[in-house]
């Protein structure tokens, strides 16, 4: 059963990716309609038919679209803008409610995920879909307007939309490929072992670093805890609990200073149309240096 769900949830992103890229088609205004049109499409085929293709198949269609991006023929183009006076307007009327579908997502898929069978990826399918009908009723928006509102998000997005899913993949590749244990070989050269504060700060940095670089601290936690934070923390007295919560959160400091997290730091410059395409990362980044500071002193004092 949860297999099956799990697949009708990709279908349906699948769909709304379709729409996207039919959409993209359609915009003739768009000197790379094309190549857009069919980046959206591809993902869209992957997403709905992944499990049902052959490895080689998804892979030709995953280089297709890094092609598509590397020859600049995925662009956003024109997608006409909301009303700015029916935003204010609708804004003035809602007032605080407006943040009702968000937190609604959130508690459904955490109450999900924390107390049934069924998971973290079909929790958030399902609370998406709650969320959804709830923004949907709370506006009193009409089913033009959803269409309108689904694909003029996605495509806002551009080639920021199929990072997450590398860099995911990224993360068990560098896995399953040693980078770990190579990484340890080379720290262990370099640095001696036995000094608590210093495998804390290096544990804690690394995994900022990597994170920087794949974008995603769960693609870094399982490279830098085997490679750095067990033998390093763990192996020196360290709590497991305590290193491996605060070694994660730790990587979280990196994800706040990399473009390559593109659900956090590209996607608001996209949606929000932001002159200055740093400016997210700009604003984040004292606090992200404050807290893998402070990451380093909490695990020093609590991990042993």
């Amino acid at each position: 059963m949860m297999k099956n769900l799990l697949l009708a949830l990709y279908i349906l992103v699948g769909i709304v990716l379709l729409v996207a890229g039919i959409e993209a088609f359609r915009d003739k205004k768009n000197p790379a309609h094309v190549g857009t049109g069919l980046f959206w499409i591809i993902m869209a085929v992957i997403f709905a038919f992944g499990d049902m293709l052959p490895s080689v198949v998804s892979g030709i269609l995953v280089v297709i679209m890094g092609l598509l991006a590397f020859f600049k023929q995925i662009k956003i183009g024109n997608i006409p803008e909301v009303s700015e006076q029916r935003a204010k307007k609708s804004a003035k009327r809602l007032g605080w409610w407006v943040f009702l579908p968000s937190v609604i997502l959130a508690v459904i898929a955490f109450c999900i995920s924390q107390y049934t069978k069924l998971g973290g990826q079909i929790g958030i399918g399902i609370a998406s879909i709650v969320s959804l009908i709830v923004a949907w009723i709370e506006t009193r928006s009409s089913a033009k307007d959803v269409y309108f509102d689904t694909h003029r998000s996605i495509r806002a997005m551009g080639t920021a939309g199929v990072l997450p899913q590398l860099l995911a993949m990224l993360g068990a590749v560098f896995t399953a490929a040693g980078i770990g244990k190579l990484t340890a070989q080379i720290i262990a050269g370099i640095f001696p072992a036995g000094n608590h504060l210093l495998g804390v700060a290096l544990y804690c940095i690394a995994m900022a670093i990597f994170t920087i670089i794949m974008g995603n601290a769960f693609a870094a936690f399982a490279v830098i805890t085997t490679a750095i934070g067990i033998p390093f923390v763990v192996a020196q007295g360290g709590n497991p609990a305590v290193v491996a919560a605060l070694g994660m959160t730790a990587g979280y400091c990196g994800t706040l200073l990399t473009p390559m997290a593109a659900n956090f730091n590209s996607l608001p410059v996209a949606l929000l149309d932001m002159k200055d395409e740093t400016g997210v990362i700009k604003a984040q980044a004292p606090v992200a240096i404050v807290m893998l500071l402070v990451h380093i002193v909490l695990m020093y004092f609590l991990a042993f």
